[in-house]
């Protein structure tokens, strides 16, 4: 499993020129789910990403969490995050996990946020979607489980 999270201070996913929903400060985070993850691995993403600590305290250091700063989440399903592109310019898909089981891990995951008392607001798994967002610092954070 691979997330991209960045840091915002606001974002909104639009799907056919209409806002299908936003958040205010809090994380926009971009979800791909690798062919072999499994419930296990996105317990790991979830509890990583709901304890990171990139907001400032009153010092200026990156020492808050998204609870401290009363954060939201904008989770955005994203295949492409396990694009391969070693061999020619047209990127291979391989690695990334098909739907319907990829859907099932990625709500999973939201759940997962959403019981660590998380605000969780998504779009629609598979859309075609436009992301409009404010990257704050910029702050922005890979995780993956091949790292973790």
């Amino acid at each position: 499993m691979r997330v991209v999270i960045q840091r915002v201070k606001y974002a909104k996913c639009h799907i056919d020129k209409k806002v299908y929903s936003e958040i205010d400060k809090g994380f926009m985070i971009l979800v791909g789910i690798k062919d072999d993850d499994t419930k296990k691995e996105v317990e790991k993403v979830a509890k990583k990403v709901s304890s990171l600590r990139v907001f400032e305290d009153e010092e200026g250091k990156m020492n808050l969490d998204l609870k401290a700063v009363s954060g939201s989440i904008l989770s955005i399903s994203q295949f492409t995050l396990y694009a391969d592109v070693k061999k020619g310019n047209r990127p291979s898909f391989i690695k990334a996990m098909k739907p319907p089981v990829a859907s099932d891990l990625y709500d999973y995951f939201n759940k997962l946020l959403e019981e660590s008392g998380f605000i969780v607001k998504t779009g629609i798994f598979g859309a075609d979607m436009q992301i409009e967002m404010i990257n704050d610092g910029p702050v922005t954070i890979i995780i993956d489980t091949e790292d973790l």
